[in-house]
């Protein structure tokens, strides 16, 4: 196996991760950046990205970066990283089709003494039991023996610019012990803080899987203590503040959890759990609270315009914000349509707005479409996404996009509390 630096290498999808990845790769050895959407690998060959990941300048200071969407152009590279999406299907079952056509390709054009390196969420085994059969069986070669494997799963956090991928330990992991070596060492070229080298294949699927599921657990037990405090009249960000002057106790906050990987990675684990007869309940219970929280939210909102005598159906309400996150334009796996379906449901005419996204991905992937400009004459208002341009807007300006008397509920509890009607 060549050294690190002599490699060409190919990262197979560009989304959030992959991106980020061919760009750090790129500026240090020769890097194809593949990827079967064309009109993607149209806008990052003129520079723009539209994630957000990654600016012009970073785009252009990957000199040994190119992109394609043509598997020929990979055909020469003796390293493929894989990034792909890992989302669940409508029974909360692992997805594994992208990565299963991401391995076809690969096998198509595996070679002997090529490696394959896996970065996408899996559960405990997945690379080894679900992706390696396909390679071995496409390329005809033989695991182990004429190619290798790594996994070194991705901590990417979309829309974060202070923990980047150069800043964040990275995992990793090899098939062989040789393999392993030449995992660590490859990211040892762009991770600034460092590597951790896990034992096996397996350990690195399953410390990735258990980092979400530990937030994930973590939110769904503030969420079940906000849904309680409320019914007590308590305000719950001044008792987590209040404990939180303790110096173990963890800042989680109340909220929607949707995303890539928070609201998804658990029921990876959880698919596995089953498959060897463990019923996963203290998992499987938060994610029945996180996946309950737009619907709860919705009642409130509902309960606290019946109070204001508004009637509900025909009322119009305006949901500020619609990606999974502040600050980034990510709608993948985002819960605020779970408010807006819910609030729909009563007769409402529900309104969105939202600067972060593209209008036409909100109808195609969220079936809603925001507005281009925000109006006024609501009779509620939902600040549901913490973007700094709400924030900058201040209570008052919200408010003004109501008539009077209208409801104000802040979901991220970040406006003034004697300034609104109700926060979770």
């Amino acid at each position: 196996m060549q050294s690190p630096e002599q490699v060409k290498l190919a990262i197979i999808g560009l989304g959030y991760v992959g991106l980020p990845l061919a760009v750090a790769f790129g500026r240090r050895v020769e890097t194809v950046g593949y990827d079967i959407n064309k009109h993607r690998v149209a806008e990052l060959k003129a520079g723009h990205d539209a994630t957000l990941e990654a600016t012009a300048e970073e785009l252009s200071s990957a000199a040994l970066l190119r992109f394609t969407s043509d598997l020929d152009d990979i055909r020469d590279c003796t390293v493929f990283i894989v990034t792909v999406p890992t989302p669940i299907d409508s029974h909360l079952r692992p997805d594994l089709t992208p990565l299963i056509k991401a391995s076809e390709s690969i096998g198509q054009i595996l070679k002997p003494g090529d490696l394959v390196i896996y970065e996408s969420t899996v559960y405990p085994g997945a690379t080894e039991e679900v992706c390696v059969p396909i390679l071995e069986q496409v390329s005809g070669l033989k695991y182990k023996d004429d190619f290798c494997c790594g996994y070194s799963p991705e901590r990417i956090n979309p829309g974060d610019k202070d923990h980047r991928l150069h800043s964040i330990v990275k995992v990793t992991s090899g098939s062989t012990p040789q393999a392993a070596d030449f995992v660590d060492a490859l990211y040892k070229m762009i991770i600034e803080a460092g590597t951790h080298r896990a034992s096996s294949i397996r350990v690195a699927e399953a410390a990735k899987v258990i980092e979400n599921t530990q937030r994930d657990l973590n939110i769904a037990l503030v969420n079940e203590l906000a849904v309680i405090f409320n019914k007590l009249g308590i305000d719950t960000l001044e008792v987590l503040e209040a404990a939180g002057t303790k110096w173990n106790f963890l800042p989680f906050r109340p909220g929607l959890v949707g995303g890539h990987c928070i609201g998804v990675d658990p029921y990876y684990l959880t698919y596995k759990a089953e498959e060897v007869r463990h019923h996963p309940e203290v998992i499987l219970a938060g994610r029945r609270i996180n996946d309950g929280m737009g619907r709860y939210i919705a009642g409130e909102i509902i309960k606290k315009m019946i109070h204001r005598k508004v009637p509900v159906s025909g009322a119009k309400v305006l949901v500020l914000g619609l990606t999974f996150k502040e600050n980034c334009p990510d709608l993948r796996n985002t819960r605020v349509v779970d408010i807006v379906t819910e609030l729909t449901s009563y007769g409402a005419q529900v309104s969105v707005y939202d600067p972060w996204v593209d209008r036409d991905e909100a109808t195609r992937e969220c079936g809603v479409t925001p507005l281009s400009e925000l109006g006024d004459d609501y009779d509620a208002v939902v600040l549901a996404v913490a973007h700094h341009q709400f924030i900058t807007m201040g209570a008052d300006a919200i408010r003004a996009l109501g008539r009077p008397g209208a409801v104000l509920y802040d979901i991220k509890s970040v406006l003034p509390r004697d300034q609104v009607d109700a926060r979770l």
